[in-house]
């Protein structure tokens, strides 16, 4: 199955209560550790890749690794997606080079400014066969060049929403209901916490998705920085040299909530990071003697497989549904 948008694979999982998930590639260790999970599992997938993405690996080899993705996994959807595109020059890049799917976010932009900007990207992709996700609202955090500092935030206003889709033609709509970039998504003083000592939340706005989904019936939400910091693998990357304190994501069972309603994407990528970077970690630390990447890069690669998998059961419900 060549690469596909997500038009199909969206409408599915809106009927369906389940999320599709879109997880960030950088290397092909990533590539392969999520595709082997998805086509275990027989999940359809977005494979997504950032500005930062592209200037770290080239666009070409990444293309071309997703490629080789769909021919290994012949039975699974595959999309390939950028994330955050910032500009109509890096839309048009990706969209001329292969991509089925871009983003541009314009959430911080003023909400005429978003509609200019987007309804540019939407008209050339339709026009090229490649779908396209906005945003309205804007996600604190980090994630490569996107950094928006706690309390800069905004939760996106639903009564915006139908205004903005019906302005711009975007195919899907991220939208900030409490999600965050990076793995530091909340501080110490935005949380609690439990009896064991250990930083919980604050609960996502329901409220607002909900508002969302009244106003836009059918339609594909996303939800970026879904990541939740798997608190085991903190623990190995400081027990093993590492410094990441406090460090928290979303709760998984509030994301699983998500998916059963309209979100159809729901974002992963520092839960990947963490996952293989605690694997590294430990592997040099146990074995000194090893040199040879594909040491400690095979076992890296299978912590990414079973975190995906791990998602696409527990968080998605996207399995079986390729």
């Amino acid at each position: 199955m060549p690469l596909v948008t997500t038009t199909e694979m969206f409408k599915k999982a809106y009927d369906g209560g389940y999320a599709v998930g879109a997880f960030n590639v950088n290397n092909m260790e990533i590539v392969q550790g999520i595709t082997e999970a998805c086509g275990e599992l027989n999940s359809p997938v977005v494979l997504q890749v950032s500005k930062g993405a592209r200037a770290y690996a080239n666009h070409t080899y990444l293309v071309k690794m997703v490629e080789a993705a769909t021919i290994n996994y012949p039975d699974i959807p595959i999309a390939l997606h950028l994330d955050h595109g910032d500009s109509f020059e890096v839309c048009k890049s990706c969209i001329d080079g292969g991509f089925t799917s871009v983003m541009i976010d314009a959430s911080s932009k003023s909400f005429e400014d978003n509609i200019a900007l987007t309804k540019q990207v939407v008209e050339y992709a339709h026009d090229h066969g490649v779908v396209v996700e906005a945003e309205l609202g804007t996600l604190a955090g980090v994630e490569d060049e996107v950094v928006v500092e706690a309390g800069h935030e905004s939760y996106t206003r639903p009564e915006e929403v139908e205004e903005f889709v019906s302005r711009t033609g975007c195919d899907s709509l991220a939208i900030a209901i409490g999600t965050s970039h990076g793995a530091y998504k909340f501080t110490p003083e935005q949380c609690t916490r439990n009896e064991e000592g250990i930083l919980v939340p604050p609960p996502l706005r329901f409220d607002v998705l909900k508002g969302c989904i009244e106003r836009l019936p059918g339609f594909p939400i996303v939800l970026h920085g879904s990541s939740s910091v798997p608190q085991e693998f903190v623990k190995i990357v400081n027990q093993y040299g590492g410094e990441m304190p406090d460090a928290i994501g979303i709760p998984e069972e509030q994301l699983r909530e998500a998916a059963k309603l309209a979100v159809c994407k729901i974002n992963i990528d520092s839960d990947i990071r963490l996952a293989m970077t605690a694997s590294i970690r430990k592997h040099m630390a146990e074995n000194p003697s090893h040199f040879d990447p594909r040491q400690y890069l095979k076992p890296a690669r299978q912590a990414v497989k079973d975190m995906v998998a791990h998602k696409i059961v527990n968080v998605l419900g996207s399995d079986g549904k390729a």
